[in-house]
């Protein structure tokens, strides 16, 4: 499954995103990873949530943040639940050339029983169609 939090910047997309990591490390019983671009929001999760920083992996590109997603998938099987926050900022592309991506985090999330949950700046309204399906 994979959830889209969009808004523009200061709507409180993070805030949302942190809390639902949170609240997931209390109740799921497989691991929780939380990306973003930078140690900004490291101290407001729980101890039980693996925080990593993709900006110390140099990502240049939407196709090498989707390797990287798959390699945290792959490493750990007991991964149940990934939470992305500055996805504009760490695909490095603009959003309605993404497609491909989504159609690859479907099919990694069905095929390994992991769910998403993407922050996005953006408007929900200017998103692409093919995201919009996906926005709570």
């Amino acid at each position: 499954m994979i959830q889209v939090i969009a808004g523009n910047k200061g709507s409180g997309k993070t805030k949302r995103i942190i809390d639902m990591a949170n609240q997931a490390s209390q109740e799921s019983k497989h691991d929780i990873v939380f990306i973003d671009d930078d140690n900004r929001y490291m101290f407001d999760l729980r101890h039980q949530v693996r925080f990593v920083n993709a900006g110390e992996y140099s990502l240049t590109s939407d196709q090498m943040f989707m390797g990287f997603l798959a390699g945290a998938v792959a490493q750990n099987f007991d991964v149940g639940l990934i939470l992305i926050d500055a996805f504009k900022k760490l695909i490095k592309c603009e959003l309605d050339t993404t497609q491909w991506l989504f159609d690859r985090l479907e099919a990694l999330s069905e095929k390994h029983s992991v769910d998403f949950v993407i922050s996005i700046s953006e408007d929900p309204a200017m998103l692409p169609d093919f995201i919009k399906k996906y926005v709570i």
